[in-house]
C-alpha cells in the first residue's frame, strides 16, 4: 500500500499512526492462551440453581449414559489405566448453561486415547450423576473476551497521543458444580 502525497508534517503523523498500528498488531500476536489464562480475570456470576438438602433428598437420581459412541482402532495405553479408573467414576453434579439458560448441554468427550468418543446430552439445573471426566470437561468450557480501550498515553502539539491496550476477561460458558459442597468432584477427590 502506498502512502498518499503529503507534506513533511503529515508524513510524521502517518509514520506515528503506522507505529501505533504495528504496536497494536504485535500486542494481539503476543496474546497466548497461557498469558490469557494467567492474566484474565474471571467474570463473576451467581449459580443458577440453589438446592436445599431436603430438596436433594426428594429428587430422583438421574444417571447419564452416552447417547452415541464412536469406537476407534487405536489401542488404549495401559500406563494411563489408573487415571482412567479415577476419571470414569460417577459423581453427582449440577450442570449450568450460562449463555442459554435452561438449555441442555450437548457435547462429545474423548477422555483418553484409545477409548471411544461419546456424545452426551446433559440436563441443566438439576442434580445428575455422570462420569468425572464429563463434569471436568463441562467445567473447562470458557472463552476469553477481548476488547480494546483507548487511553491517552502522552501529549503532543495536536492534543493527546492515543494508544490501544488489549484487555481480556474469562467468561464461563458452561459450568458444573458439585451437589455436595463439602466434597470437590474435580481434580483429585477420592471420597465419592
Amino acid at each position: 500500500m502506498s502512502l498518499p502525497k503529503v507534506n513533511s508534517e503529515g508524513k510524521k503523523e502517518l509514520e506515528k499512526a503506522k507505529e501505533q498500528i504495528d504496536a497494536f498488531e504485535q500486542s494481539v500476536k503476543d496474546l497466548t492462551l497461557d498469558r490469557m489464562n494467567a492474566n484474565a480475570k474471571p467474570e463473576e456470576s451467581e449459580p443458577q440453581t440453589e438446592i436445599s438438602q431436603k430438596q436433594l433428598e426428594r429428587t430422583k437420581d438421574i444417571y447419564l449414559k452416552p447417547e452415541r459412541s464412536l469406537s476407534t482402532r487405536n489401542k488404549f495405553n495401559e500406563a494411563y489405566r489408573k487415571d482412567y479408573e479415577f476419571a470414569k467414576q460417577y459423581v453427582q453434579f449440577i450442570a449450568e448453561h450460562k449463555e442459554i439458560i435452561g438449555d441442555a448441554i450437548e457435547m462429545w468427550t474423548l477422555p483418553f486415547a484409545g477409548m471411544p468418543a461419546e456424545f452426551w446430552r446433559v440436563p441443566t439445573n438439576k442434580p445428575v450423576w455422570g462420569p468425572r471426566y464429563l463434569a471436568e470437561q463441562i467445567k473447562k468450557c470458557s472463552y476469553h473476551r477481548l476488547k480494546t480501550e483507548d487511553k491517552i498515553i502522552g501529549h503532543n502539539q495536536f492534543g493527546g497521543d492515543y494508544g490501544t491496550l488489549v484487555v481480556d476477561t474469562t467468561v464461563q460458558r458452561l459450568d458444573a458444580n458439585p451437589v455436595n459442597q463439602n466434597k470437590s468432584i474435580f481434580m483429585g477427590a477420592v471420597n465419592f
